[in-house]
Protein backbone atom coordinates (compact mmCIF):
# COMPACT_ATOMS: atom_id res chain seq x y z
CA UNK A 1 0.00 0.00 0.00
CA UNK A 2 1.11 3.93 -0.81
CA UNK A 3 1.95 5.93 2.04
CA UNK A 4 0.34 9.54 2.09
CA UNK A 5 1.14 12.81 3.01
CA UNK A 6 0.04 16.22 2.56
CA UNK A 7 2.15 19.31 1.42
CA UNK A 8 2.08 22.40 2.82
CA UNK A 9 -0.83 23.58 0.44
CA UNK A 10 -3.12 20.77 1.47
CA UNK A 11 -2.07 18.98 -1.66
CA UNK A 12 -1.81 14.97 -1.25
CA UNK A 13 1.23 13.26 -2.19
CA UNK A 14 1.34 9.63 -1.96
CA UNK A 15 4.70 7.09 -2.13
CA UNK A 16 4.10 4.62 -5.08
CA UNK A 17 5.52 1.23 -4.12
CA UNK A 18 8.65 -0.32 -5.39
CA UNK A 19 8.26 -1.02 -9.50
CA UNK A 20 8.40 -5.27 -8.94
CA UNK A 21 9.95 -5.08 -12.70
CA UNK A 22 12.56 -2.71 -12.32
CA UNK A 23 15.67 -3.53 -13.75
CA UNK A 24 19.26 -2.14 -12.77
CA UNK A 25 21.37 -1.18 -15.70
CA UNK A 26 24.53 0.31 -16.16
CA UNK A 27 25.43 4.01 -16.25
CA UNK A 28 26.19 4.01 -19.56
CA UNK A 29 24.28 1.47 -21.17
CA UNK A 30 21.38 2.40 -19.29
CA UNK A 31 21.43 5.89 -20.07
CA UNK A 32 20.55 4.87 -23.34
CA UNK A 33 18.00 2.55 -22.62
CA UNK A 34 16.39 4.51 -20.06
CA UNK A 35 16.69 7.80 -22.49
CA UNK A 36 14.38 5.79 -24.88
CA UNK A 37 11.67 5.91 -22.50
CA UNK A 38 11.30 9.80 -22.51
CA UNK A 39 9.67 11.14 -25.72
CA UNK A 40 11.02 13.46 -27.04
CA UNK A 41 10.09 16.16 -30.26
CA UNK A 42 12.08 15.51 -33.51
CA UNK A 43 14.63 18.74 -34.96
CA UNK A 44 16.89 19.38 -37.58
CA UNK A 45 19.69 21.62 -36.59
CA UNK A 46 21.50 23.47 -39.65
CA UNK A 47 23.79 25.83 -40.25
CA UNK A 48 25.13 28.04 -43.28
CA UNK A 49 28.20 29.57 -44.30
CA UNK A 50 30.92 27.39 -45.73
CA UNK A 51 30.81 25.00 -42.99
CA UNK A 52 27.24 24.54 -43.80
CA UNK A 53 25.72 21.41 -42.24
CA UNK A 54 22.56 19.73 -40.81
CA UNK A 55 21.85 17.21 -38.12
CA UNK A 56 18.63 15.36 -36.63
CA UNK A 57 18.86 16.38 -32.99
CA UNK A 58 15.65 15.50 -30.22
CA UNK A 59 18.61 17.07 -27.17
CA UNK A 60 16.90 20.45 -27.52
CA UNK A 61 15.25 22.69 -25.17
CA UNK A 62 13.60 26.00 -24.44
CA UNK A 63 15.71 27.72 -21.62
CA UNK A 64 14.27 31.43 -21.35
CA UNK A 65 11.22 33.54 -22.65
CA UNK A 66 13.50 36.42 -21.56
CA UNK A 67 15.33 37.21 -23.43
CA UNK A 68 14.29 34.23 -25.85
CA UNK A 69 16.93 31.20 -25.29
CA UNK A 70 17.13 28.00 -26.56
CA UNK A 71 19.67 24.97 -26.07
CA UNK A 72 20.67 22.36 -28.12
CA UNK A 73 23.39 19.46 -27.18
CA UNK A 74 25.73 18.53 -30.16
CA UNK A 75 28.50 16.04 -29.82
CA UNK A 76 32.14 17.42 -30.38
CA UNK A 77 33.04 14.37 -32.47
CA UNK A 78 30.16 15.37 -34.80
CA UNK A 79 30.05 17.70 -37.80
CA UNK A 80 27.41 19.82 -36.53
CA UNK A 81 29.61 21.12 -33.53
CA UNK A 82 32.54 22.56 -35.99
CA UNK A 83 29.55 23.50 -38.11
CA UNK A 84 27.68 25.71 -35.34
CA UNK A 85 31.20 27.18 -33.86
CA UNK A 86 32.72 28.65 -37.16
CA UNK A 87 28.85 29.77 -38.02
CA UNK A 88 28.41 31.47 -34.65
CA UNK A 89 24.57 30.96 -35.07
CA UNK A 90 22.44 27.92 -35.71
CA UNK A 91 18.72 27.03 -36.80
CA UNK A 92 16.69 24.70 -35.43
CA UNK A 93 13.72 23.18 -37.55
CA UNK A 94 10.96 21.38 -35.45
CA UNK A 95 9.85 18.55 -37.60
CA UNK A 96 5.92 17.54 -38.50
CA UNK A 97 4.75 14.52 -38.31
CA UNK A 98 5.40 13.86 -42.19
CA UNK A 99 8.91 14.59 -41.89
CA UNK A 100 10.31 10.97 -40.65
CA UNK A 101 12.30 10.63 -44.08
CA UNK A 102 13.90 13.91 -43.50
CA UNK A 103 14.85 12.96 -39.54
CA UNK A 104 16.57 10.00 -41.21
CA UNK A 105 18.47 11.80 -43.95
CA UNK A 106 19.93 14.20 -41.50
CA UNK A 107 20.87 11.34 -39.13
CA UNK A 108 22.97 9.71 -42.26
CA UNK A 109 26.39 9.68 -42.11
CA UNK A 110 26.67 8.89 -45.82
CA UNK A 111 24.63 11.76 -47.10
CA UNK A 112 26.90 14.83 -49.10
CA UNK A 113 28.80 16.46 -46.65
CA UNK A 114 28.99 21.25 -46.72
CA UNK A 115 25.98 22.53 -47.97
CA UNK A 116 25.91 19.88 -50.60
CA UNK A 117 23.67 18.22 -48.39
CA UNK A 118 21.00 20.07 -48.76
CA UNK A 119 20.66 20.22 -52.68
CA UNK A 120 18.17 16.58 -51.89
CA UNK A 121 15.80 18.68 -49.79
CA UNK A 122 13.27 22.01 -49.85
CA UNK A 123 14.50 24.56 -47.80
CA UNK A 124 15.31 28.78 -47.75
CA UNK A 125 17.96 30.67 -45.82
CA UNK A 126 16.99 31.78 -43.09
CA UNK A 127 16.83 35.85 -43.04
CA UNK A 128 19.10 36.44 -39.93
CA UNK A 129 21.58 33.89 -39.93
CA UNK A 130 21.32 32.59 -43.72
CA UNK A 131 21.27 28.62 -41.68
CA UNK A 132 18.89 26.35 -43.74
CA UNK A 133 15.08 26.76 -43.25
CA UNK A 134 13.70 22.92 -44.45
CA UNK A 135 10.41 23.48 -45.94
CA UNK A 136 7.22 21.59 -43.94
CA UNK A 137 8.65 21.80 -40.91
CA UNK A 138 6.15 22.61 -38.14
CA UNK A 139 8.48 25.67 -36.63
CA UNK A 140 11.51 27.32 -37.10
CA UNK A 141 14.28 29.17 -34.98
CA UNK A 142 17.01 31.14 -36.19
CA UNK A 143 19.35 31.61 -33.20
CA UNK A 144 22.79 33.11 -32.32
CA UNK A 145 25.29 31.30 -30.74
CA UNK A 146 25.49 33.05 -27.07
CA UNK A 147 27.67 30.29 -25.37
CA UNK A 148 28.89 26.81 -24.99
CA UNK A 149 29.31 24.86 -22.30
CA UNK A 150 31.52 21.49 -22.40
CA UNK A 151 29.14 18.32 -20.74
CA UNK A 152 30.86 14.82 -20.94
CA UNK A 153 31.17 14.22 -24.61
CA UNK A 154 28.86 17.00 -25.73
CA UNK A 155 28.72 20.72 -25.45
CA UNK A 156 25.60 22.29 -24.70
CA UNK A 157 25.02 25.51 -27.22
CA UNK A 158 23.07 28.09 -25.67
CA UNK A 159 21.45 30.48 -28.46
CA UNK A 160 19.92 33.79 -28.42
CA UNK A 161 16.47 33.45 -30.53
CA UNK A 162 16.49 35.99 -33.50
CA UNK A 163 13.55 34.62 -35.28
CA UNK A 164 10.80 32.54 -34.86
CA UNK A 165 7.76 31.39 -36.99
CA UNK A 166 5.54 27.90 -37.22
CA UNK A 167 4.48 26.32 -40.10
CA UNK A 168 0.75 25.70 -41.29
CA UNK A 169 1.14 22.34 -39.80
CA UNK A 170 -0.47 20.59 -36.68
CA UNK A 171 0.91 17.05 -36.05
CA UNK A 172 4.43 16.42 -34.38
CA UNK A 173 7.41 14.18 -34.92
CA UNK A 174 7.98 12.40 -31.55
CA UNK A 175 10.68 9.63 -31.13
CA UNK A 176 9.85 7.19 -28.21
CA UNK A 177 11.16 3.67 -27.60
CA UNK A 178 13.49 3.89 -30.39
CA UNK A 179 10.74 4.70 -33.29
CA UNK A 180 8.78 7.54 -34.27
CA UNK A 181 6.01 8.70 -32.86
CA UNK A 182 2.86 11.59 -34.25
CA UNK A 183 1.43 13.45 -32.17
CA UNK A 184 -1.83 15.11 -33.65
CA UNK A 185 -1.70 18.77 -32.79
CA UNK A 186 -5.72 19.30 -33.27
CA UNK A 187 -6.05 17.35 -29.95
CA UNK A 188 -5.41 20.07 -27.49
CA UNK A 189 -7.85 20.66 -24.99
CA UNK A 190 -9.61 23.98 -25.39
Amino acid sequence: MADAGETNDGAVLKRLPASPGRRHLSAQTGLREVMAQFATGVTVLTAGGESGHGMTANAFSSVSLEPPMVLCCVSRAARMHAAITEAGSYAVNILAADQQDLSKYFADWRRPAGMAQFDAVAWTPGARTGAPLLAGALAWLECELEQAYEGGDHSIFLGRVLTSSRGTGDNSLVFYGGSYHEVDGRARAA
